[in-house]
Formats: C-alpha cells, structure tokens, sequence
C-alpha cells in the first residue's frame, strides 16, 4: 500500500515533538512493508519547498504562508503526489495542510484518512481565545472534516463518541491511541548522567511535557510545594519547554521552590528515554474538562514502555491507558497528586510492582505497532467497502 502522510507541523523541531506520533507511524507502516511519503510545514520558511531522504522515506516540506497564491501552489503540489497513493492521510484540522490534502483527495479519487487525536477547537480557545472568527473557521473544518473524510481514527473515546453524536456510522471510526516506540522506551535505559548533569542525589520526581495551553503544569508545582515541605531530599523536574515557560518558573519561585524544581527548557525527544530513566516517579496532571478528556497522553505511554510506576489525574483516557501500572488522583486536585506521590516516595515495593506492570501495558496495547495495525485496518476496511 502505498500511504501520502500529511501533517501541519514541523517535524524536525524540537519546538512541536508532539510530531512524533506521524514520524512514528510512518516508521512502523515501512516496517510493514507499505511505502511512506511524508508531507509537512516547518516553522522556518527557508526550510519550506524542500525533498529530503529521512530513514528510507521521502519528505517533503511546504510553506505555512497565508495566502490564496500559497495556498493552492500547495494545493497543486499534493494533488500530484496524491497521484501516486493508494491513501491520503493528514493529521489535525489546520486549513493550511488538511484542506489541500483533502482537496487532493478527492480530485485523486484516492481514500482519504483524518486522524483525530485533540480536540483542537477546545485548545485554541483554552490558549488563544481572543479571535472569535478563527476560532469559528477551526470548529467549522474540525466539525466537517469526520464526514469529508472516508474513515477517522480517534485517540480517545471522548471522540469517538463526539463522532457518533455528529452522526458518523461507526464502521468509519477507528482508535487510534498514542504509542510508545518499545525499544527506545524501554526499563534497561540509564539515565545516571542525566541526575549527575542536575547534581541530584536523591530521589527524582519527573513530568514530561510541553508547556503550553491545556497541560495544568500548575497542579505538579503546587504538589511539589507540599511534598518540598514534608520529605526533604526529594527533587522535582518539569523537562521541556514552551510558551508558558517563563510564568511557571515565575510561579515556582514565588513558591520558595528554587533548587528543589529544576526546569530543563526545551529537549530533543532523542534525549526522553534518558529523563525518564532517570527519574523514581513519573507524573502526569490534568484538570477534568473537554479537552484532557480527549486527550491519549504521549508522556504516559512513554513512563509505561519505560517501566516507570506513575502518578496521574484520573480523566479521560487515562484510566485506560495507566490501568494497574499506576496511581489515578484527583483531576485538577494538586493534595491528591502530592498524596500519590507521597505513597510511592514511601512504599518502594508497590512502586517495583508498578513498574512491571507498567511495561506489560505497553507491550499489550500501547505502542506504535498496535496503532499502525488500527490504521491499516481503517485504510483495509474502506478498501472492502469498494474505492472512489
């Protein structure tokens, strides 16, 4: 089969890692035996209009740039590759990038695939809600993109259902769950030099994650205030970075929390699976509303592959995700996160229980393998209903 990914983002920048889940997918359909070519929109124009070979797979870069001109110029160029696919997948519904994958589409008569996995509507006017008549271009291309599409994959069931309600018939809805790569995240990686770079000495409690809109970094500062206070020796780190960097260290200072909750910035994902290693805790918080609801959190399938014990608010997918590999506290409820916490610093055999299982999860369900599997699935099923 042969599979034209599309994605709106720069998957290269350590600026938008949540990318790894295209570059992922795209690996795992090559190591199927299907042919990969990659379409996607880095944040640097110079880099726009460019064909590389990344791991065997064809890449190809296109501009962002407002525009009617760019924008069928872009509109153009997919159409000619949709010419050699057998499917048209594009992730997320940015009218940049989905609408001319969709257009190309569907001129091509090739099967075309949307593949859910954030509510984006919710996160644009979480984060930025002061203009209303982008916001209700987005809801308009995220309400209609399930029903231009052939099939949707969802990452949560908050969205499938969100689909049904729409009027979607089921047999055109696939999961589409988050995936950890098992041999990159895996329990034997050491993360030594990484608590010898810090100077830690004792034990490190770790979230993982971007900060941005819709992440609640908040909840894990405030739970490390409280436990600061109570088990000394302990250090708390938020690796990764974003916009809302500068106000929480801001915020962590006003808490008198300097030299117990380390910020790291911006890593490489190459560099995750050593943070993870070495860190005794890992964490993951969110408050309860539309959009954790919809979330299938990265983090914690990476904590699970890694055979981490982990403590994370009960919302969501996440129940699903953590099952009996972890501690589910409160959603947006910062004494019930520093509780879990507390019980793992304190009761190291459950945290050694957790851990195994932790990995088992993993090796079950939550990998990128059973993820691509669901998507061929998808792409198989529309190929038996008869294509365009």
């Amino acid at each position: 089969m042969k599979i034209l990914m599309v994605h709106p983002h720069d998957i290269f920048s350590r600026e938008e890692p949540w990318t790894v889940r295209i570059r992922s997918l795209a690996l795992e359909f090559v190591k199927k035996g299907h042919q990969v070519r990659l379409v996607y929109f880095p944040l640097n124009a110079r880099d726009a209009s460019k064909k590389i070979n990344w791991k065997g797979i064809e890449v190809f870069s296109l501009s962002r740039k407002l525009g009617v001109g760019n924008f069928f110029k872009n509109i153009l160029f997919l159409r000619r590759l949709a010419g050699w696919a057998d499917v048209v997948h594009f992730q997320k519904c940015f009218y940049y990038a989905a609408l001319p994958a969709l257009i190309a589409g569907l001129v091509r008569g090739r099967h075309i695939h949307y593949d859910w996995d954030d509510w984006e509507i919710k996160i644009y006017f979480y984060s930025r809600g002061q203009n209303y008549l982008m916001g209700m271009f987005l809801w308009l291309l995220e309400r209609a993109m399930p029903f231009l599409a052939d099939t949707v994959s969802v990452s949560s069931e908050r969205l499938r259902r969100e689909c049904l309600r729409y009027g979607l018939p089921s047999n055109r809805i696939f999961e589409g769950h988050v995936g950890a790569d098992l041999e990159r995240f895996n329990p034997e990686n050491k993360g030594g030099y990484i608590k010898q770079r810090y100077g830690i000495n004792g034990p490190l409690v770790i979230y993982i994650g971007q900060l941005h809109g819709g992440q609640y970094v908040e909840l894990f500062i405030d739970a490390a205030e409280k436990l600061s206070k109570k088990i000394p020796g302990v250090t708390f780190m938020i690796a990764g970075g974003g916009y809302r960097l500068e106000d929480l260290k801001k915020y962590s200072d006003s808490l008198g929390l300097n030299g117990k909750l380390l910020f790291t910035e911006h890593i490489p994902h190459d560099e995750i699976p050593s943070y993870i290693a070495a860190a005794d805790i890992c964490v993951a918080c969110f408050e309860k509303n539309d959009i954790t609801e919809c979330k299938s959190p990265l983090k914690i399938v990476e904590y699970l592959a890694s055979g981490k014990p982990i403590v994370a608010s009960n919302v969501g997918e996440i129940q699903r995700m953590v099952g009996e590999a972890g501690i589910l506290t409160e959603p947006g409820d910062s004494a019930s996160l520093a509780e879990g916490i507390e019980r793992l610093l304190k009761d190291r055999v459950l945290a050694q229980e957790l851990s195994k299982k932790a990995r088992l999860q993993a090796e079950r369900k939550y990998n990128w393998s059973n993820t691509a599997e669901n998507l061929l699935d998808a792409y198989r099923s529309y190929a038996h209903r008869g294509s365009k």
